[in-house]
This record gives structure tokens, C-alpha cells and sequence, in this order.
């Protein structure tokens, strides 16, 4: 472990005028890390790997590049990690000076080169991959040998200097090839005003700010990514225009599926929340671990509505969202929640409500101890308020006397 002593640097050549960023402010608070590798020669043949600690899921990219690395740095920017990680050995690199040039205030740190292994890559996608994409995945990192070395570095950084690891068979990985979707510059997406309105960053005068009608968290986010990164599959393409026709032509079906939609819970957030994992356990996190499970509770239930809202559906894309929302998919799930916390639980946003589903969501005979703390606890509550009456019936004599 000596040998790992990341070091963060800030750029410091900037443009006289600070550029705007490409993130919509109600998207922006994703924590992505990404490392960056590339080949030796005139061909640069460019590896990227992004982890998004806020939803779980893991980009990789591997890009046959030209000398000013367009391609690089539109990947790069359409993503916008946080912190971009690079071998000690790049610190004078051509590629680090351009991506210091082109994006807006980017944060470097730089690893030592040893954590760039293909083979370490490999074993994380053997570990952390969905148990049914783990084969795919390897034959497709088998070719793609830079990708491949910096899924390993990142994974590597998350465990070694953020403390935090990905329990087994849960982190979604999909190679992201640079064909099947349009290439819009940097520049292109600041002037035509894409993500975010030039004059004012807060203002929704913008094509994502006047097309975001989404009622999730993760619908705002997969606009998004549809306007950074246009799909040009025709198959995926049709499959949308066929779903967008069937909820137009049913009203009904349109207003039922918007309706399941609100209080939607940011799902991803709070999948990744369980599964990531600190390397230390404190108050604070075992606290919030109950909150997750009551949201996770919150999160299932939901999924109900959306397959009943669907029931009329026809079009491919649709059938098959109500198919993945389907009772049975979920059913062990809610079994096993059912089995543990009370029927009545549900997620709350004031502070007292929370702590009381967190206190109470459990069910009693679950765990005697819990039951007996949860009875003194209770009995503190009640000899509280009783005092507090008596204070204030005290207080009140001697003010009118």
C-alpha cells in the first residue's frame, strides 16, 4: 500500500472566461470517479472508466482517438466525474493538458501505475457484475485491454482512498461503445443552451429545463443523457417512438402511469446506498442503513402501481417495463421485508416522523433487546411529556398569581 499515494491536483491554465458546465443543477450532485489510460505511438487508442458512486453503475469506454482527442473529451465531458485519475506517469501528458484545457475546473489525481491491471479488472467483474453478465462482459473486455485497466484502477481508488466497496454481484457494468450515438462537442452543447441556459445557470430556459417533465430523479437523468448522447440505433429509436404513440393515443393509461410516478422514490440512489459499503461502520451509518431498508420498502410497494398503471400497454418497450415490474420479480423481496418490519411503515421526510418509522419499523419479537429498548425508550417519551405538563401548569400559576 506505500506505493499508493494518490495526490490531487487542480488545474491551473485556465481561460480568461470561466466556461458553463454541461450538468443541469438537478443532476449535478452525482459523485462519479473516472480513470483514464491510453496506448503508446501515433494511434491513440484511449481507455475510460466512470463509477458513479450515486447509482451503482460503471461506464467503460475505449476510444480510438485522433491527436486532439475530440472524442475523449466529449466522452469525458458528457459525464463530468468529479475527480478523473491517471497514472504518474501521464502527469506531462499531452491528453492531461487538453483535458485540463477543455473541461471546467477538473480535479486530477494521480495513482500509481500498478493499479492499472487488466487482470485486477477482470477479477472485479467477476466479483461485482450481475452473475448473467459476467461472461459477456469478459469476452468484451477481452479486446479492449485500456478499458479494461482502468475499471481496475477506479475500482481500486473507491476501496483504497474513499473506504467504500461494492457488495458482491452488484454493480451494473456496460461497455459503452463510441458508435450508436451522435457526437455533440463541448462547444455545440454550451451554445445551443442543451443542459443549461448561458445568461442564468439556475434559469430552466433551456431544452432540458422546457423538455424535463420527469417525475424522478432517474428520469431526469436518463433525459439527459439522451440529449448529451442521441441514440442513432434505429431499433431503439422505433422502440421509443412506439411507446411515446401508445401513451398518447390512451389518455388513460398516460395519467395512470404519471400518477404512480409522484413521490417515486430515486431508486438508484437508494439501491447504491445498500450495496456500498463502508470499510468503517459508525452511529450515522448504521442510523441511515434503517432509513434505506424503510425506503427500500417505500421503493417496492411503488413498483405495484407502475405494473397496474401499464395494463393496457402494447407497444415492445412498454410490455417490457411492465414485465420487469412485474409481482413476481419482486416478490422475495417484499417477502422478506414482510418477514421483518411492520405492514404500515413507509418513508418520511420530516426529521420526528423518520425517527419514529425508524424506531418502530421493526416488528416486535424480531429481537428482545430491541423490544426492551424500544419499551424504555417509550416509557422516557411519556415521562417527558407528563414533566413538561406539569412544568408548564406550574408556570402558569405563578405567571397568573
Amino acid at each position: 500500500m506505500d506505493s499508493f499515494s494518490p495526490s490531487a491536483s487542480r488545474g491551473t491554465s485556465r481561460r480568461p472566461t470561466a466556461r458553463p458546465t454541461t450538468t443541469a443543477t438537478s443532476v449535478a450532485a452525482q459523485d462519479i470517479i473516472c480513470a483514464v489510460s491510453e496506448s503508446r505511438g501515433v494511434s491513440s487508442t484511449v481507455g475510460l472508466a466512470f463509477v458513479n458512486l450515486a447509482t451503482a453503475e460503471a461506464v467503460l469506454c475505449q476510444i480510438c482517438d485522433s491527436q486532439t482527442y475530440v472524442k475523449t473529451i466529449i466522452k469525458i465531458g458528457v459525464f463530468e466525474p468529479s475527480e478523473i485519475l491517471f497514472m504518474n506517469t501521464a502527469k506531462e501528458s499531452k491528453l492531461r493538458y487538453i483535458i485540463q484545457e477543455n473541461l471546467p475546473d477538473p480535479i486530477f489525481t494521480f495513482l500509481d501505475r500498478r493499479w492499472w491491471s487488466e487482470k485486477i479488472g477482470h477479477d472485479y467483474v467477476e466479483r461485482l457484475a450481475f452473475p448473467e453478465e459476467v461472461d459477456s462482459l469478459k469476452v468484451t473486455m477481452g479486446g479492449n485491454y485500456f478499458a479494461a485497466c482502468c475499471f481496475a484502477a477506479v475500482l481500486k481508488y473507491v476501496e483504497v482512498e474513499l473506504q467504500r466497496s461494492f457488495t458482491t454481484h452488484s454493480l451494473r457494468i456496460r461497455f459503452e461503445p463510441s458508435q450508436g450515438s451522435m457526437t455533440i462537442d463541448l462547444a455545440t452543447i454550451v451554445s445551443l443552451e442543451l443542459i443549461q441556459n448561458l445568461q442564468n445557470s439556475k434559469s430552466k430556459e433551456s431544452l432540458f429545463g422546457l423538455l424535463n417533465e420527469t417525475l424522478t430523479p432517474m428520469g431526469a437523468r436518463l433525459l439527459r443523457a439522451s440529449i448529451l448522447q442521441p441514440s442513432t440505433e434505429r431499433v431503439k429509436l422505433t422502440a421509443r417512438y412506439n411507446a411515446v404513440e401508445d401513451l398518447t393515443t390512451k389518455e388513460d393509461m398516460f395519467v395512470s402511469v404519471r400518477q404512480a410516478l409522484k413521490g417515486f422514490i430515486d431508486a438508484d440512489k437508494i439501491l447504491t446506498a445498500i450495496i456500498l459499503v463502508p470499510t468503517k461502520r459508525t452511529i450515522q451509518y448504521v442510523e441511515q442503513s434503517v432509513n434505506n431498508v424503510i425506503m427500500l420498502k417505500t421503493y417496492v410497494s411503488a413498483i405495484k402501481k407502475i405494473f397496474q398503471a401499464l395494463g393496457a400497454a402494447q407497444s415492445d418497450l412498454l410490455l417490457t417495463i411492465r414485465e420487469l415490474c412485474a409481482p413476481e420479480g419482486h416478490r422475495s423481496i417484499e417477502e422478506l421485508i414482510d418477514t421483518t418490519l411492520n405492514e404500515h411503515v413507509a418513508y418520511q421526510s420530516k426529521p420526528l416522523d423518520l425517527r419514529n418509522q425508524r424506531i418502530y419499523c421493526v416488528k416486535a419479537g424480531v429481537n428482545s433487546l430491541l423490544d426492551v429498548a424500544r419499551q424504555t425508550y417509550k416509557e422516557a417519551n411519556a415521562d417527558a411529556t407528563e414533566l413538561i405538563e406539569k412544568l408548564a401548569g406550574t408556570l402558569e400559576l405563578i405567571r397568573v398569581s
